[in-house]
């Protein structure tokens, strides 16, 4: 009479913390039953089968039950401590629900900072800057334009005294020229 035959088992492994919780099942959707996920963390990258013979033992000699195993040295776990703060703040999963064998939930990424308007108001300072200075120059030369026309003016009253003595002057003496000359003119 032949054994029944058990199907082979394959060793599987998701990070809870400091731990791995590894386990020795026939397929993936088995494991996830054993850790009691919700969400398939072999899609999400938050499991994987291993080979590690240290690890395969371990999970074979108690197939079907999950086995915690510590990842690294203390030294190595107090390293990444920094690290797993950030990424928990990054938005991956928190060390609590990765404990308790639930995957991330899909998290927006975090929004980028937002962009500086320094340089837009650099900008606007100069443009305002120059504005002014414009301003100034034409302020400038309009009183120039001013001063010109005032002496523009003053000139042409000038030119207009000298023009009426003269035409006076002309007038008089072309009187005086036209008797004399119908005096001559009659001798």
């Amino acid at each position: 009479m032949a054994k029944p035959r058990s199907p082979k088992l394959k060793v599987f492994r998701t990070p809870i913390g400091f731990h791995d919780a590894i386990v020795a099942a026939p397929s993936q959707k088995a494991a996830l039953e054993a850790w009691g996920a919700d969400s398939n963390l072999f899609a999400q990258g938050a499991a994987e089968q291993v080979e590690e013979p240290a690890l395969v033992a371990a999970a074979l000699e108690r197939p079907g039950e999950v086995v915690r195993v510590p990842r690294g040295s203390k030294d190595e776990q107090i390293a990444a401590l920094g690290r797993e703060v950030k990424r928990s703040k990054t938005g991956g999963a928190s060390a609590s629900a990765r404990a308790k064998g639930k995957g991330a939930k899909a998290v927006k990424p975090a929004r980028p900072p937002k962009p500086s308007r320094a340089t837009v108001v650099a900008l606007e300072d100069q443009l305002a800057e120059a504005t002014k200075r414009h301003a100034k120059a034409v302020g400038l030369i309009d009183d120039e334009i001013a001063a010109l026309q005032r002496k523009r003016r003053d000139a042409a009253r000038e030119h207009r005294r000298e023009q009426d003595a003269i035409e006076e002057r002309l007038a008089s003496e072309q009187a005086r020229y036209d008797r004399k000359f119908e005096a001559w003119k009659n001798e």
